[in-house]
C-alpha cells in the first residue's frame, strides 16, 4: 500500500474484506469512519472511500488491519476533475422490467408512466444500489392496484414512486431521518404522483399501526431492523397482504428463511444481485 500520495491530492482508498461475512464488512466499515471517511460507497464486495490531503494513510492501514487482519487496501490519488459535472457519469439509468429508474437528465428518452425520475441527493435510493433494484423487480408481482402501501425507511421515496406507477391508491412513505424528508417530497412531486404518496419524518415502528391495515409493506433496510418489524408488519397487513424486504445479504438467506418459517411467514419470490438479497413474504 503507498503512504506518500502526491501532495494537495484527495486520497483514494479501496478495502476488500478479508472475510466475506457481515461483521468483517461492518468491521471494516467502522474503521474508515473512525478513521474519518465523510462517506463509504460499496463496489461489489469492496468498500471505496476518500479521505482529504495529509491524511495519515498508514493510520487508516493499521486501523483496517486490526479489524480485519486479512483485509486488502489499495489507495491512489483522485485525478483533478470538475466533480460538479464528473459525478453524473458514475449514474445510469436501470430497467428493471415495467419500470425504469433514472436521474432527470437520462429520464428523457423513457415513457414517463413507467420511469421514476430520482434526484440524486442525501438520501438512499438512487437506483445505483442492488437492494432498490430487487424491491422494483419483485413489486409488479405483488403490488395489486389499488393496494394501501407501506414504505418503510422512504430515503429517496424510490420504491414509494414505484408502487404508485404501478398502481398503489395510496402510499405512505414513512422516513425517520430528517434531512431525507425534502428529497423525498421533491421526488414524490417531479414523478407528479403526490396525490398517491404521503411523506412521513416518522419511526417506522411507530406509525406503521397507524397507517394500518395495508395491502403491502416495503422495507428496504438491515436484516436485524426487519427481523424487529415482523412482527408489526405482520398486524399491518391485511390477511391477503404481502411484504418484500430487502437489505439482505445473500449469507443471511439461510437464517431468514428460518426466521420466517418459524414465525409464521411464507415465501413467495427471491431476488438477488451481487452480494444482496430479496424476498417476498406473505402470512403462512
Amino acid at each position: 500500500m503507498s503512504v506518500t500520495p502526491a501532495s494537495g491530492r484527495w486520497i483514494s482508498v479501496r478495502v476488500q474484506p478479508g472475510r466475506t461475512t457481515a461483521g468483517a464488512r461492518e468491521a471494516c466499515l467502522s474503521a474508515l469512519f473512525a478513521m474519518g471517511a465523510q462517506g463509504v460507497h460499496e463496489d461489489g464486495s469492496a468498500l471505496v472511500t476518500h479521505f482529504p490531503p495529509g491524511t495519515d494513510l498508514v493510520m487508516v492501514h493499521q486501523a483496517l488491519t486490526e479489524s480485519d487482519a486479512q483485509v486488502q487496501v489499495e489507495t491512489a490519488p483522485v485525478p483533478d476533475i470538475d466533480w460538479t459535472e464528473a459525478w453524473k457519469a458514475r449514474i445510469t439509468a436501470h430497467a428493471l422490467g415495467s419500470l425504469t429508474v433514472a436521474p432527470p437528465w437520462l429520464a428523457g428518452g423513457h415513457d414517463p408512466a413507467s420511469t421514476i425520475v430520482i434526484e440524486p441527493g442525501m438520501a438512499f435510493g438512487t437506483g445505483e444500489h442492488a437492494t432498490t433494484r430487487g424491491v422494483v423487480r419483485l413489486l409488479p408481482e405483488r403490488l395489486r392496484v389499488g393496494d394501501v402501501v407501506a414504505d418503510l425507511g422512504a430515503g429517496s421515496a424510490v420504491l414509494s414512486i414505484a408502487a404508485a406507477k404501478l398502481g398503489a391508491a395510496r402510499v405512505y412513505a414513512i422516513e425517520l431521518d430528517p434531512e431525507a424528508i425534502p428529497d423525498a417530497e421533491r421526488n414524490v412531486a417531479n414523478n407528479a404522483v403526490a396525490d398517491r404518496v404521503h411523506v412521513f419524518a416518522a419511526d417506522a415502528a411507530a406509525l406503521l399501526p397507524l397507517v394500518a391495515p395495508v395491502g403491502l409493506v416495503l422495507a428496504n433496510i438491515i436484516s436485524s431492523v426487519l427481523i424487529e418489524l415482523l412482527p408489526l408488519i405482520r398486524v399491518a397487513l391485511t390477511d391477503d397482504g404481502s411484504a418484500i424486504l430487502s437489505g439482505i445479504l445473500q449469507e443471511e438467506r439461510a437464517t431468514m428463511l428460518e426466521v420466517f418459517a418459524a414465525h409464521g411467514w411464507a415465501v413467495l419470490a427471491e431476488d438477488a444481485e451481487d452480494i444482496w438479497w430479496s424476498v417476498a413474504i406473505a402470512k403462512a
